[in-house]
């Protein structure tokens, strides 16, 4: 990986993480409180049930390292913008998408060097070894994610108005630099992309669509709504796969690490759409919660 791709990596997540501060405003948090139920199953979808289905994939498809390790920081990205758009577009429980994505991108900066340090020390083989300080991955994790964060919610507290204009453009934007990510990571790698590309569909497919069961599937258990139920699920399902990218090639230096994710972030927009047009098809005339 060269520095100038990481710098464009980091760049490219601040942007994207400030359009999704541009959407949040300190009373999203407060949806704990309002529906406590419907926010706890849905952090218990995306911070403990993602990993450990992960972790399962990994161990069951006798990946290789590269591509273990992949799934993992794959599965240790929360959703983000993009599952706050899918779940608009499907008629979920858009404030509690939005919550949940807040609440888990504080909570990446503690959950994220965790399962990282617990990959690289599970599926890493002595050649790839690589050493991780804690400590600078949290720093690093503050400055691409809550601080753009903190810095799009201010200006959505401040001046509303301007934020309001801003948010379909940035989302625009950021979904193009998604693209433009996806494009140039795997040019970075495009020597060793295809001899691990079949390797690395399967997981990214059975990582999406099996999160996305049993999220919607735990959100029924409970007897939440139908909506909530589709945000937990889309919550759950979609990955920050800008995220683990930016991770792979910055906090542990290896591409070669962001080819699950950067095929993760080709397929999820099928199961996404799938979703969606189901949900049309059905004539669903719930409306998200408010």
């Amino acid at each position: 990986m060269t520095s100038t791709l990481g710098i464009i990596l980091a760049v490219s997540l601040m942007i994207i993480m400030f359009g999704m501060g541009l959407s949040l405003t300190l009373k999203d948090f407060k949806q704990v409180l309002i529906y406590p139920k419907a926010v706890f199953i849905g952090l218990f979808s995306q911070v403990i049930i993602l990993p450990l289905v992960g972790y399962l994939i990994a161990t069951s498809l006798d990946l290789s390292p590269t591509i273990a390790i992949g799934v993992m920081l794959l599965a240790a990205s929360p959703g983000g913008a993009t599952s706050n758009i899918l779940t608009h577009l499907a008629k979920g429980d858009l404030a509690l998408s939005v919550s949940l994505t807040a609440i888990t991108s504080l909570l990446s900066i503690i959950t994220i060097p965790i399962i990282v340090q617990f990959s690289l020390a599970h599926f890493s083989d002595q050649s790839q070894v690589v050493s991780v300080d804690g400590a600078t991955m949290i720093k690093q994790l503050f400055a691409i994610v809550l601080f753009p964060v903190s810095i799009g919610m201010f200006i959505k507290a401040k001046f509303e108005n301007f934020a309001l204009r801003m948010e379909k453009p940035v989302n625009i934007a950021s979904a193009i630099i998604f693209i433009l990510v996806i494009i140039g990571v795997i040019f970075s790698i495009r020597d060793v992309f295809m001899d691990y590309l079949a390797e690395a569909g399967i997981p990214s497919i059975i990582l999406n669509v099996s999160t996305m069961v049993i999220g919607f599937l735990l959100a029924i258990g409970f007897k939440l709504t139908k909506p909530q139920a589709i945000s937990i699920s889309i919550g759950t399902g979609i990955q920050n796969g800008t995220l683990a990218i930016t991770l792979a090639t910055i906090a542990l230096n290896n591409a070669e690490y962001s080819i699950v994710p950067a095929v993760y972030g080709l397929l999820m927009f099928i199961s996404g759409a799938t979703i969606i047009f189901m949900r049309k098809r059905l004539g669903v005339k719930e409306v998200a919660t408010s």
